[in-house]
């Protein structure tokens, strides 16, 4: 939810931040930054009550999006996506997982895609997953992600090095060809030992040449998160 002291400043998608009991809601969300792009905000609907046509929404707050018309360009889809954790059944263990959730979320994107190759998507997202590493089971379960997306037609754009600052030392458990770039640091840790990277854009193959993707996760310029602020470009 916009702090006061911000909300007069912007624009949000008209979704609440509060449920029926008055009870906070954190949700992803798109807020309209300037008067020079037009923003058509695009109602999720619980799976629940969703007819043909809506936007589906498998889990509350998991996924927002809006049609972006800036000047002189053509229209695209913006989507901010951010699946939350899922238990395993308690008769079988206690570990948490965020792939399961997230092969939803991708569920409900793929309802933004109306043409096979011609379709110009934007999305983005905190996705605590692995990009190229882990363990073997773990690997081919987060590899399962970003096939989905590419599958799609909707390939990861970054950020990757050089477009932001590696991890130093380098992880000892990322491949030699790794171009991962930390966005996130853990609780009692600060930018300047961030290492995993679980923050991810995925664009249009028809936006590849139009887009530029940059982690702003330099130790000055991190910003106020345990995550740092990812900055698209659309040009």
């Amino acid at each position: 939810m916009p702090p006061e002291d911000v909300a007069g400043q912007v624009e949000v998608d008209p979704a609440p931040f509060h449920d029926a009991d008055g009870k906070r809601i954190s949700r992803a969300a798109i807020v309209k930054l300037s008067d020079r792009v037009e923003v058509e905000w695009l109602k999720p609907v619980p799976i629940h009550e969703a007819r043909g046509g809506d936007l589906v929404e498998s889990q509350p707050g998991s996924i927002a999006a809006a049609i972006i018309s800036p000047p002189g360009m053509r229209p695209f889809v913006a989507s901010s996506i951010c699946q939350g954790y899922a238990r395993v059944h308690r008769r079988l263990g206690k570990n948490t997982v965020t792939d399961a959730p997230l092969h939803r979320v991708i569920s409900d994107l793929s309802l933004l895609i109306g043409h096979a190759t011609r379709h110009r998507i934007v999305a983005a997202g905190d996705l605590s997953i692995w990009h190229g590493y882990g363990s073997p089971s773990w690997k081919r379960r987060h590899d399962t992600v970003f096939d989905r997306m590419e599958a799609l037609g909707l390939p990861l754009v970054g950020p990757q090095h050089p477009h932001g600052r590696q991890a130093d030392p380098r992880p000892t458990w990322f491949p030699e060809d790794s171009l991962n770039v930390p966005t996130h640091y853990n609780i009692g840790a600060s930018p300047a030992t961030a290492t995993n990277q679980l923050d991810y854009v995925f664009a249009s193959r028809s936006m590849a040449e139009s887009i530029e993707v940059r982690a702003l996760n330099g130790v000055e310029e991190w910003g106020p998160s345990d995550h740092c602020r990812i900055e698209i470009v659309v040009t």
